[in-house]
């Protein structure tokens, strides 16, 4: 698995991560293939010390075919920070092998300088990095022909087979943590689905036991919606504020036709397996929706903000 993951690049803002520098001594120093760095050691009082010059073929980081664990920040050259492993997404760092530079000065020879507890500044054209390394065209918010600067705090290097290892161990207590915090949201967010279903005199509630709220607002008469079942669902999807977000009648990607899906097959969020499989074909309903059967504690961006209550006024079109 972790021979096929490749550099991703977030591209989403933040704060910077680490600031690992040693103010007195911001020289940049420069590798014979163009890599501008200033590398950070820890020594025993657990206080950051500027390496110096450092010999690339002395380096004591990662051999290619090992396995390196990173966090990271990016800032353009504006000084605007748009990528934080710290701070942004699942907040986990970064597992990849070291593999054959792709091009001079990149960061492929950045991780090989780094040994484990080392942090690193480093400066990379911009223009040559998407081309090369990333594979994808410049964002608008990188100048062509700018420089990024990478901060990299270098977690571990370790064989491929430990690393897999470590990655599976990391993803289970992930995966604990989420599921602590989802119970505790959980709680939160069915306390403002009540007090939105007494605000909104909503009647005749009943809720899953997952902890989806609905009300059948005009009952149908065909068959009931069962997990397995491909249903077509026509819906306007809100915030408990009233502000839209989605509806398959004006998306201009739906053409107006209603969103067919397979029941209870994890192809949407868990709020509408529940939700829908309780319905008749015919049926109109609404669905209060807690964050944790929906899109989570992971903000989205601007449209879909972490731990957003939804509410999806829906209909069910069809069962087959």
């Amino acid at each position: 698995m972790l021979s096929k993951i490749k550099f991703l690049l977030p591209v989403i803002a933040g704060a910077v991560m680490v600031q690992a520098c040693n103010k007195n001594n911001d020289e940049f120093y420069k590798t014979g293939d163009g890599l501008s760095y200033r590398i950070f050691e820890k020594n025993d009082k657990g206080e950051y010390k500027n390496k110096g010059e450092v010999n690339p073929a002395d380096s004591v980081g990662a051999k290619i075919g090992q396995v390196v664990t990173f966090h990271w920040a990016i800032k353009n050259s504006e000084d605007s920070t748009f990528a934080d492993t710290r701070t942004q997404g699942p907040k986990m760092p970064i597992i990849l092998p070291l593999m054959q530079p792709s091009m001079k000065g990149g960061l492929e020879n950045a991780l090989a300088m780094l040994a484990p507890g080392d942090s690193g500044v480093f400066k990379i054209n911009a223009d040559t990095l998407f081309a090369k390394t990333f594979g994808q065209p410049l964002p608008p918010f990188i100048k062509p022909g700018s420089e990024l600067t990478f901060f990299i705090n270098m977690q571990k290097v370790q064989s491929k087979a430990d690393a897999e290892a470590d990655y599976a161990k990391m993803m289970e207590e992930q995966m604990e943590k989420a599921k602590v915090e989802a119970e505790k949201q959980l709680k939160v967010d069915d306390a403002k689905i009540q007090a939105y279903i007494k605000e909104n005199n909503l009647q005749n509630v009943q809720k899953t036991q997952s902890g989806v709220y609905y009300v059948v607002t005009k009952e149908g008469n065909g068959p009931k919606a069962k997990f397995g079942d491909v249903v077509a669902v026509h819906y306007k999807g809100t915030f408990l504020d009233g502000k839209e977000f989605d509806n398959s009648r004006t998306n201009p990607m739906a053409a107006g036709k209603p969103f067919e899906f397979t029941l209870g097959q994890g192809q949407v969020i868990k709020g509408w397996d529940d939700g829908v499989s309780e319905l008749k074909e015919g049926s109109e309903a609404i669905l209060l929706i807690p964050s944790p059967l929906a899109y989570g504690a992971q903000d989205r961006g601007p449209d879909m903000p972490a731990n957003s209550v939804l509410r999806f006024d829906v209909e069910l079109v069809d069962v087959k």
